[in-house]
């Protein structure tokens, strides 16, 4: 019995706590290899001396300390550490300060946010970035990464070995931007919470159209982050999008997983609380010079999340957002949301004639929702033939079979007599 309510305490502690272990551990050592090897030890240690010695008061302090433990005499130990040990000592201003085992939950510093930094430094690929941002601030497994990825284990194993070796080899240091540097560094970080949760929203490839571990990872990466950051607008900005999307979570697919239509969901199985929580958050995120994108994407879903229908969304209101977020943030991406919403506020030929324009960016240049965006407004204006067209156009481009199943569903009601 001790044996499992041991196992179960590390798992709790590991499970919640393992970024800041591996950031306190990589903030004091500057090497994420000695960070992950000598967690795992401690982790170990703990699967050992726990049964027979009781749970600490402090686990996670008792595995910090155990950890930064192991390192010291790792590095005493091995040759090849000899030089890392001399830079311990040189540095030791900036390291992470020693922490007893006696110490309280609340005397451990968190260390997270340097490794947010270091895990999206712009020297990194910004697949590079997702991929640590999952294995050490998320605490996915690589086999786990490699399944958000879509690619085999041995692949993302050998991505992330280069991305550790690019953070030795530049000297990407373990530490927070200064204030000059934060505004330049921290839409990076912000880029790598949004893709994964995208990603988790609307799956790129695949039989599913959710992934709801990765959103679910995204949303606890943002509450870190504001947690972390709390007075900074565009993180606060980030959460309250995350939050009032990913509402809509439960009625976006049927009970076959099919995909449900924005305008078909039954919004009464959108989770309250949540957009309680994601509109709390837009006030203080729009409030003050500078709005950021994220904080304007929040605006926008917030008025989605407020229609009791669809019919009442406040389109008027939602394309005077999308005109200043293409103020803040230009892109064909932005463009053709606007294009949809415009359609609902002016009709579909407005919609048709932005969408038109879009044809040929780069951006959008394989993107399945630009033709699927046009078959829909086509086929409101009764333009079946180049609808249908449309329709062949997106599916050959969609990525996902719910998407997919939509698509041909709609293709299917155009041509079949």
């Amino acid at each position: 019995m001790n044996e499992q309510r041991a196992a179960r305490s590390v798992e709790a502690v590991f499970r919640e706590d393992r970024g800041r272990l591996l950031a306190l551990l990589a903030a004091r050592f500057g090497d994420l290899d000695l960070a992950e090897e000598t967690a795992s030890e401690a982790i170990e240690a703990a699967l050992q001396r726990w049964p027979l010695d009781g749970v600490p008061d402090k686990p996670l302090a008792w595995l910090l300390t155990t950890a930064r433990r192991k390192a010291i005499d790792r590095i005493r130990r091995d040759h090849a550490y000899a030089e890392r040990l001399a830079i311990l000592q040189v540095e030791s201003d900036r390291a992470a300060p020693v922490v007893p085992a006696e110490a309280g939950f609340d005397d451990i510093p968190d260390e997270r946010l340097q490794l947010f930094f270091t895990c999206c430094h712009p020297a990194l690929s910004a697949e590079a970035q997702t991929a640590l941002t999952l294995r050490f601030l998320a605490g996915l497994t690589t086999p786990e990464v490699a399944r958000a990825f879509l690619v085999p284990t041995a692949t993302m194993a050998q991505r992330i070995v280069r991305a550790k070796r690019k953070i030795r080899s530049a000297r990407i240091p373990f530490r927070v931007p200064g204030p000059d540097e934060l505004p330049a560094r921290l839409p990076g970080v912000l880029r790598v919470v949004y893709l994964v949760f995208t990603e988790g929203y609307a799956a790129s490839s695949g039989t599913d159209l959710l992934r709801p571990d990765l959103a679910d990872e995204a949303i606890r990466l943002a509450r870190i982050l504001h947690r972390l950051l709390p007075r900074e607008r565009e993180v606060t900005g980030l959460l309250a999008l995350l939050l009032l999307t990913d509402a809509r979570r439960a009625a976006r697919t049927d009970a076959a997983g099919g995909q449900v239509l924005l305008e078909d969901q039954d919004r009464a199985l959108w989770d309250v609380n949540r957009i309680a929580e994601g509109q709390r958050l837009v006030v203080p995120a729009l409030t003050g010079p500078g709005v950021g994108p994220y904080a304007v994407q929040a605006a926008i879903a917030a008025l989605h999340d407020e229609a009791t229908a669809f019919e009442t969304t406040d389109w008027p209101q939602i394309v005077a957002l999308y005109d200043v977020l293409l103020q803040i943030e230009p892109s064909p991406l932005v463009a053709l949301n606007r294009a949809v919403a415009l359609a609902m506020r002016d009709g579909p030929e407005a919609g048709l004639v932005v969408l038109d324009e879009l044809t040929g960016a780069d951006e959008l240049r394989g993107y399945h929702l630009l033709p699927a965006a046009r078959a829909d407004l086509l086929r409101r204006l009764g333009r079946h033939t180049e609808a249908a067209a449309a329709y062949r156009a997106a599916l050959d481009l969609v990525g996902n079979d719910p998407e997919r199943a939509t698509l041909a569903r709609r293709l299917r009601e155009l041509t079949d007599p």
